[in-house]
């Protein structure tokens, strides 16, 4: 049960922070930021969006604020680096539009965050009795 209502609360704070990412990414597409700019800067939104949803609703985080954030940001960057290498082949090498390239890269990054997540920055410490 725990484990549902954990996905559940997942699901929902990362249609949150996909929405803040793609707000910001559209916006600033918008002002003719070329996308792997835009899509940089609407990261470090969705960063912050899902970092502050996830330790408080989600996973119910206790850990020091700072080292938390900071790793979670590192994690994230990884993911980042992989969005942007797949915008980069899907816009400049498949022709792909850049919003429904972002849509289709979506996918791979949820899924990897999720992960990252889960067992890396919120991962509860095992308990020993002794």
């Amino acid at each position: 049960m725990k484990m549902k209502r954990e996905l559940i609360t997942y699901l929902i704070s990362g249609g949150v922070t996909t929405g803040v990412n793609y707000l910001l990414y559209a916006g600033l597409l918008a002002l003719h930021i070329p996308y792997l700019a835009a899509n940089s800067a609407a990261w470090a939104g969705a960063v912050l969006t899902a970092y502050a949803l996830n330790r408080q609703w989600v996973f119910h985080s206790k850990k020091h604020i700072a080292s938390e954030l900071a790793s979670f940001a590192a994690l994230r960057f990884l993911t980042l680096l992989v969005e942007n290498m797949l915008l980069w082949l899907l816009i400049s090498r498949m022709d792909t539009a850049a919003f429904p390239a972002k849509l289709i890269v979506s996918v791979v990054t949820v899924v990897g965050n999720y992960v990252l997540c889960k067992f890396g920055i919120f991962r509860k410490e095992a308990v020993t009795h002794g």
